[in-house]
């Protein structure tokens, strides 16, 4: 049962890590139209989506919100998991 939930978070985290790559990826010239680019895009764009209302000027800031959101899902998956094998032992 601990490796499930290890593996969700980790799951989390590898998502967090692509959108900071896809937020970063912002100041290079042409890295969103690179394989590279496209592949994350393709990936984190449909869950950015949600997201992109949140701007101030030219600045979004949907990125910072979408990490925050997924920090609070893997928070609980780990109370989840204290719960839970709290209740197995």
């Amino acid at each position: 049962m601990n490796f499930i939930f290890q593996a969700l978070s980790w799951v989390v985290s590898a998502y967090i890590m692509l959108i900071v790559v896809y937020a970063l990826m912002s100041w290079l010239p042409g890295a969103y139209q690179s394989k590279l680019g496209q592949f994350i895009g393709r990936l984190v764009e449909p869950f950015l989506s949600y997201f992109n209302f949140i701007s101030v000027g030219p600045l979004g800031f949907g990125p910072v919100v979408a990490i925050i959101v997924l920090s609070l899902v893997q928070y609980g998956l780990q109370y989840l998991q204290y719960i839970v094998l709290s209740l197995l032992v």
